[in-house]
């Protein structure tokens, strides 16, 4: 700090230093701020005195300017005397004597200045005697040290003596008087004044003496409290708490107990404030470190005691432990040490001041304080009392009277409640003190859980204001902290309570289930860990738990009941949980547990559903089995015991059900197991694969039959149930969403969900989401009311275009829509009209129908293409899909075996000797009524299904468009109704095939039945492969229907006849226009139907033993479950058996380690297939027929299909057909590795695919007819000529004249006989041909008899291919050259022979044909000697072979009934024919040479034409053909190149072929189709006309 006094002031003190410093002072001591300027002067004067010090002014000097400076401030001398104070320690210190000097000289000259009181007071005692103001310092020391102890030690002591005892007596008088006169504390107050005054009392005794007196008299608090207020007037404030701190430390002796009197004063002197709970707080024991201390300790006994009991211990060890627990025990009750903290908190709460008393709670850890019973129930009591008026208000049950509670008798205690918004401020406070320890007091527990009912009664009635609305949502965010932190741990402390568990239920019941769920959540997982009592609690609850569950069984579910229901009063969250995860443990506890639930409360139903949905979301389990390809166990037992659970006890649903929607929302669809569970448990609906034909057939009745006949149990009461389940799924919207996400999900389960899982899985996953959705539906549909269902189900286009529903599952939806809609529709028009003719009823029916479906057809054509619409209408679509089982047939034989059932159950009662007779009439009574119901139901049914069918036999014509060809109307019919429909579910894909059967009887314009059914039999491979496990038990549901009906038809020709004869089904030539009834040249005949059946047969045989030889898990599987299926219908024939009994045999081998699911399949079919066998039949049996007239003729014909039944021109085709079996099956092969769409297969195969095993070549007119369908009259004509330039004028006309009818029949005939006689070579010329072809080909031959031998064995069919390949194109070559130097015939396909024939060969042939037709179609033996015949004919059977396919089968029929007679003339006029032909031939021989190119044009047409159909028939694949041709056509150019080349050349492009068509585009495959239709539809021609030609020759 800068010096204020510098160095020139001193040196010219006299001259101007002086008056500067007088001036400095004056400045410094007018400053207004007071202690800045204190400082400076001190400092000025400070610096003054030490420049005298120092010897640079004198004294005297200073002393002089002090004098001036001094009346400046009233403060100065002290100022001064403080500065001599710093300088006298200073200089004391100092060495130099000098500087002492001065500074004592100057305080010398100054004592005018500043009085020696103040100096003595601030100078060392040897300055003042130094300065002599003290004689001597020793004795001013000792006498200072005297005077101090007298004033701050020595107190004024009230001699004992000099107190009276007479004043004492006088006091207690007073105080313990009578006051209850006008006796005030003021006037005994005066009276205590002057007892004190009078016998000179102690003031402090006198108070402790008040204060005693208080404590024995507590009713007197208005007199003792004014009394002690006034008192304390006179005292100082800390005198009384002091007192009673003395009073408590009397009583902290290790055997003091503090009296509740002295609690009771010190509550109520903190109540009136008289003392500070912090002055009194400190004097109280055990301080609250050792509370905490003591808090903890609990907590790990408490945790101690968990692990004892969670601990397994030995029973020896047993019984020690539970000695020393005991010997623990007794130490424990020893009485701990008081504590008055506590006694004080329950004193304050029984007078009611919870201010006070919330602040010592506040001190110490949760729950502390109330853990001690008193302080629990004092509170309970305080709470009691504040809520009395508003629970008498709203919280009192009608009927109950009650007690009431009165109140506080002092003003200070909380305020009483008298509505929800004061209850919140004080008791919910309280109430959250007490927390757990509400147990201690149940009626409280009561009334406020009845309170919480009456406000959520008020708080969900509307129409209160905005403000309120807030306030009431503050009100409800508070009672559920209560409920969380108070209710629900006090019902885990009470000792099985039952009543507190449903009165709470009372309250709960009100909350929606979210809230509910979340404090069930909170109790079991978090308030068990809050405190050590409910550690123990759950500890005991689990142990206990597991003594029972240990006991549990079917036997003593009773006993056991009772004991679970004793534990789950008071710990639901906690035993459910145990139980539930033994179940998961162990299923066969599931029975057990649910009976012995019975003894449950509400809430402890609602805790238990909460804890289901817990376990299900434990996100720790695995919801897969290791081998990731099936469902978990534990999942499946829960949902087993969900279904049990909820059914058998109301327990509310809601919840579960949004579990498993929200679990679908994310993509899960493990979860829907428990909804399957659940529906069927409560609902009685079973979705089940393994259902008998006799319970689907019940299925397809009424309500009442389905209830009786369709389902495995017999469950029963499903009625309140079912209810239960509907309510819950119509209160919180579920029905339409869960079923919608179901839909949305089984698309998900493949594309999302199945991304890395086992395809086992996949498939289990997809089967239960689609059996929950149709089972899931079927209860809304059988549930809801209509009015419900309809207003909830949106139309058809909504849910597909907007919800992306699949097709079936949104038909599926709406179809009981219609049904309720037609049914109202059609009542409500009986009811406008009162008309009852049984005509007038359709029309009211079928006006309905069309009033409710007009606006479904304008809806469906949204959902396909418009192309699809041009071959099949969209009412036929909605029909297809809006129809059930139910509307198409009446399951009379169920109705039947229902009501012999009833009649049998009443006989039974009838003759029980033991059933009481009024229980006898009940259940007689139950029967009769069933009966009548049943009765009843089937003739409502057989009403509706009458008009159903009049219905659509009004709606037919308008039924199937084909605007393209027929081929694409069934192609569409399959592909968008049969197939989704028919494996969607059990009854579906029996009301298929009924559908299809249906739409045949209607005589349906258009509609192709024969079409049909070839198209759901020939390639089953692909539909097989791409099934679910359950999808592939369906679709062989569907297939033995349809073989059911084929099978009948195929049993009698009567039944045939009736059913199929004259139906448009059955023609085999497809008009464009319509069809033409009336010509049974048409219809295919009863024998050739039976071909077709045995090829059906062959091709499924052939479709299965390709699945079985895949090794693909999914197609063996699947396989083996149609063939179990269609067992009943297929194999009828006994070599196609042999053959899947041998790949079975082969499956159960391989299968047995590798798979056991398989090998089981396996096995099961095995066994059953083998009880069959006796019931399977031979070939010829099946369908070989033999007319007379074919007795003579001799057969090189492939085994079996083509028997001699057929007219001849077939059976020589199937000749060149059957070799490509053994191909077919490699190239199925090939073919299911690149799979081509299903339907599109099937769509573009059939029309070869039909020729390809010889069965039957009729569709080869099919196929023409169809092509023919797509052109007018005119243009095929024009195509006609154009395929057959070197045609002749009568060829000609014949193409151009359409009708001429019979004589295309004719030249049929004739030609079918001439080709028998070409079959067989006579003159020698054509045996020396014979005879050639043989020794060209004699190294085929070789290799021929080899595969012979070794043909049996399956797996060599490959080896056969090549060289049955070779063999057809050596003898194409040799025909070739055959035909060079044959006649000149304008037609290149119909070449003849001139050779007469004889009768013996014929004959001979035909019992070669026998003995091959033993052979089986599979087992390909026969093929090779076929080939073997085939090389000895003559080339004439070349060309035969390509054309024949194309005849007609109406064509054939017509035939096979002429030849019969005529065919021996005939033959006769044949020999001399040919003897002609022969003489032509010789002559024409050498101008063959220069026929050859114009040969091999007609050739090379031919073989485009029907020799390619032929071909592509071997590789099954449409797309082949194209390439085939060309190839042929290149060769036929190249034929001068050696046979062998040609034979490889052949083969290599055979195969190549078959590849490439898998490349080629849809487009491509029809147009070549088309093509190759064109060009056998030439061959035809050229073949008419050659005949015609011949018989004019």
């Amino acid at each position: 700090m800068a010096a204020l006094l510098p160095g020139e002031w001193i040196k010219n003190w006299e001259k101007g230093g002086k008056s500067e410093f007088v001036q400095l002072c004056r400045a410094l001591s007018e400053n207004k701020n007071h202690d800045v300027g204190f400082r400076d002067i001190q400092q000025a004067l400070y610096e003054l005195a030490y420049h005298v010090v120092r010897g640079n002014l004198k004294h005297d000097q200073a002393s002089n300017v002090l004098g001036d400076v001094i009346e400046f401030r009233e403060d100065m001398p002290s100022i001064l005397a403080d500065v001599f104070c710093i300088l006298d320690i200073e200089t004391s210190c100092l060495e130099e004597k000098n500087k002492r000097d001065h500074f004592t000289q100057l305080v010398l000259a100054c004592l005018y200045l500043v009085s020696d009181t103040v100096l003595k007071e601030r100078l060392d005692p040897e300055t003042l005697e130094s300065l002599g103001l003290i004689k001597q310092s020793q004795q001013f020391n000792q006498k200072s040290v005297k005077i101090k102890t007298k004033l701050f030690y020595k107190q004024q002591k009230f001699n004992l003596l000099r107190e009276e005892n007479e004043g004492y007596a006088k006091l207690i008088a007073e105080l313990g008087q009578d006051l209850s006169g006008n006796i005030t504390s003021d006037l005994i107050l005066e009276n205590i004044k002057s007892l004190i005054g009078c016998f000179n009392l102690d003031p402090n005794r006198v108070l402790d003496i008040i204060l005693e007196v208080y404590e024995c008299r507590p009713e007197y608090d208005d007199f003792f409290v004014p009394l002690i207020e006034s008192y304390m007037y006179m005292c100082e404030p800390q005198t009384l708490c002091h007192i009673l701190g003395f009073k408590f430390k009397f009583y902290q002796d290790p055997s003091g107990e503090t009296p509740s009197s002295l609690y009771r004063v010190a509550a109520v002197l903190l109540q009136h404030n008289l003392i500070e709970l912090e002055d009194l707080y400190v004097h109280l024991l055990p301080g609250d470190n050792a509370i905490m201390e003591e808090h903890k300790r609990e907590i790990v006994e408490a945790k101690q005691i968990v692990r004892k009991l969670t601990m397994v211990v030995l029973s020896s060890e047993k019984t020690e432990e539970k000695e020393k627990e005991k010997e623990k025990e007794e130490e424990k009750t020893e009485k701990p040490p008081d504590n008055q903290k506590l006694g004080l908190l329950e004193a304050l709460l029984k007078i009611g001041d919870w201010h006070h008393a919330q602040s010592i709670m506040d001190q110490m850890p949760p729950f502390y304080t109330t853990s001690h019973k008193p302080i629990a129930v004092a509170l309970c009591q305080l709470v009691h009392v504040t809520i009395e008026p508003l629970y008498r208000r709203v919280g009192v049950p009608k009927g109950a009277k009650g007690s009431p509670i009165s109140s506080l008798p002092n003003q200070r205690a909380p305020k009483q409640a008298e509505s929800f918004e004061e209850l919140r401020k004080e008791v919910f406070n309280m109430l959250c003190y007490l927390g757990p320890h509400l147990s201690h007091d149940p009626i409280l527990f009561a009334k406020v859980v009845r309170l919480g009912k009456a406000f959520m009664k008020e708080f969900q009635s509307d129409g209160s204001k905005q403000e309120d609305k807030e306030k009431m949502e503050t009100l409800f965010s508070c009672l559920l902290s209560i409920t969380d932190q108070v209710l629900l741990p006090s019902l885990s402390l009470m000792d099985c309570n039952a009543c507190m568990s449903e009165e709470l239920w009372g309250m709960f019941k009100t909350f929606p289930y979210q809230y509910r769920y979340r404090l069930y959540g909170q109790w079991k997982n978090e308030t068990y860990n809050s405190h050590p009592l409910l550690v123990k609690v759950k500890a005991q609850t689990i142990d206990r738990a597991k003594y029972i569950m240990k006991r549990l069984t079917k036997e003593n579910v009773k006993p056991s009941g009772r004991q679970i229901g004793k534990l789950s009063h008071s710990n639901p969250t906690i035993l459910f949980d145990y139980i539930l995860s033994q179940i998961q443990k162990y299923d066969n506890l599931i029975t057990p547990v649910v009976d012995s639930l019975k003894y449950l409360t509400s809430l402890n139903y609602d805790v238990l559903a909460y804890c289901i949905i817990e376990a299900l979301a434990n996100p720790e389990k695995e919801r897969m089995k290791h081998d990731d390809t099936t469902i978990s166990s534990w999942l499946q037992s829960l949902a087993s015991f969900c279904g049990a659970v909820f059914r058998k006890y109301p327990i509310e649903l809601a919840g579960l059900l949004q579990y498993v929607a929200n679990q679908l929302k994310a993509g899960k669809s493990f979860d829907l197991l428990i909804l399957k569970e659940v529906v069927q448990k409560m609902a009685g609906i079973e979705i089940t694969e393994e259902m008998t034909m006799e319970q689907l057939e019940a299925m397809t009745g009424g309500e009442q039959l389905k209830a009786e006949g369709g389902y495995f149990g017999q469950i029963r009461n499903t009625k309140k149930s079912s209810q239960r389940l509907k309510d819950a799924l119509l209160d919180h919207d579920l029905a339409l969403p869960l079923c919608l996400l179901m839909a949305q999900q089984r698309n998900g389960v493949i594309f999302q969900e199945g991304g890395e899982k086992h395809l086992k899985l996949v498939g289990k996953l997809y089967d239960q989401c689609h059996d929950t959705l149709v089972q899931f539906g079927g209860f809304l549909a059988s549930n809801l009311s209509t009015e419900d269902y309809i207003k909830r189900v949106p139309s058809i286009d909504v849910l597909c275009n907007e919800f992306h529903t699949p097709h079936d599952a949104a038909f599926f939806l709406s179809r009981p829509m219609y049904a309720h809609h037609i049914s109202s529709k059609y009542d409500e028009l009986k009811k406008a009209e009162k008309g009852n003719k049984q005509q007038h009823k359709v029309h009211k029916y079928i006006t309905s129908c069309e009033l409710v479906m007009a606006p479904v057809h304008e809806a469906v054509i949204s959902l396909h293409l418009p192309k699809v619409w041009d071959d099949i209408s969209p009412q036929f679509y909605a029909t297809f899909w809006s129809l059930t089982m139910y509307d198409l047939a009446v399951p009379h034989s169920s109705y039947d075996r229902e009501v012999n059932k009833l009649k049998v159950q009443m006989k039974a009662i009838d003759d029980n000797q033991e059933m009481p007779p009024n229980k006898k009439k009940k259940e007689k009574e139950r029967c009769t009524a069933l009966q009548d119901k049943l009765l009843e139901e089937e003739k409502k049914q057989l009403e509706h299904v009458q008009r159903v069918l009049q219905r659509l036999k009004l709606e037919k014509d308008n039924w199937l468009l084909a605007k393209s060809t027929k081929n694409e109307t069934i192609t569409k019919f399959l592909q968008l109704c049969i197939f989704p429909r028919c494996i969607f579910s059990a009854i579906d894909a029996v009301y298929c095939a009924h559908f299809v059967e249906l739409v045949h009887q209607q005589k349906t314009p258009n509609f192709s039945t024969l079409l049909c059914y070839d198209r759901v039999f020939s390639d089953i491979i692909y539909t097989v492969a791409s099934c679910t496990e359950n999808e592939a038990s369906r679709y062989g549901r569907f297939l033995c229907c349809m073989l059911e009906t084929v099978t009948r038809w195929h049993s009698d020709r009567v039944i045939y006849e009736k059913e199929c004869g004259n139906y448009p089904g059955f023609l085999t030539i497809l008009r464009a226009t319509g069809f033409d009834g009336g010509n049974k040249a048409d219809q295919l005949d009863y024998e050739n139907f039976r071909h077709v059946v045995h090829k059906w047969h062959y091709k499924l045989t052939k479709a299965s033993v390709h699945c079985l030889e895949t090794g693909e898990y999914t197609h063996i599987r699947n396989i083996l479950i149609v063939l179990t299926k269609i067992l009943p219908w297929y194999p009828k024939v006994l070599n196609l058996g042999q053959a899947l009994e041998r790949r079975v045999h082969k499956i159960c081998q391989e299968e047995k380690e590798k798979r056991p699911d398989l090998y089981a399949l396996a096995m099961g079919y095995s066994g059953q297939l083998k009880s069959r066998k006796p019931f399977m039949i031979p070939e010829n049996e099946f369908h070989h027929k033999d007319p007379p007239a074919r007795n003579a003729v001799p057969a090189t014909v492939q085994n079996g299909p083509g028997g001699a039944g057929m007219p001849t021109s077939l059976t020589i085709n199937t000749v060149r057909l059957e070799e490509g079996t053994t191909e077919e099956t490699d190239k199925l092969k090939e073919k299911s590795q690149g799979v081509v769409k299903v339907i599109n297969k099937t769509v573009n195969a059939t029309p070869k695919v039909t020729t390809s095993n010889g069965n039957s070549a009729s569709n080869s007119k099919i196929i023409k007819e169809k092509d023919d369908k797509e052109k007018s009259g005119k243009e095929k004509d024009k195509e006609k000529k154009d395929k057959t330039p070197a045609a002749t004028p009568e060829m000609k006309a014949l193409g151009k004249d359409g009708k001429d009818k019979p004589k295309e029949e004719r030249a049929n005939k004739e030609e079918k006989a001439r080709e028998i006689k070409e079959k067989t070579p006579k003159s020698d010329k054509e045996k020396e041909k014979v005879k050639k072809e043989e020794k060209a080909s004699k190294e085929e031959k070789s290799k021929t008899v080899v595969t012979i031998i070794e043909s049996k064995s399956a797996a060599e069919k490959e080896r056969e291919k090549e060289p049955s390949r070779e063999r057809d194109l050596a003898k194409e070559m040799k025909s070739k050259e055959n035909a060079k130097g044959g006649e000149k015939v304008p037609v290149a396909g119909s070449l003849k022979s001139p050779v007469p024939r004889s009768e013996t060969s014929e004959s001979e042939r035909e019992q070669k044909r026998r003995k091959v037709d033993t052979h089986s179609s599979p087992s390909h033996s026969s093929t090779v000697k076929d080939n073997l015949n085939e090389l000895k004919d003559s080339s004439a059977k070349h060309y035969i072979n390509h054309t024949t396919p194309t005849l007609s089968k109406s064509k054939e029929r017509e035939v096979e009934k002429k030849d019969m007679d005529k065919s021996r003339e005939r033959s006769r006029e044949r020999e001399k024919k040919d003897e002609k032909d022969r003489k032509e031939r010789k002559r024409d021989h050498s101008n063959s040479d220069r026929e050859v190119p114009q040969d091999s044009t007609k050739r090379r047409k031919e073989e485009n034409g029907t020799t390619g159909s032929s071909k592509h028939s071997k590789s099954e694949s449409p797309s082949d053909s194209p390439r085939l041709n060309e190839k042929e056509k290149e060769k036929n150019k190249s034929k001068s190149s050696g046979k062998e080349k040609s034979d490889s050349i052949k083969a290599e492009k055979m195969e190549k072929s078959s590849s490439g068509s898998k490349k080629e585009s849809r487009h491509d495959k029809e147009k070549t189709e088309k093509k190759d239709k064109r060009d056998s539809a030439g061959g035809k021609e050229e073949k008419k006309h050659h005949k015609s030609s011949d018989k004019h020759r």
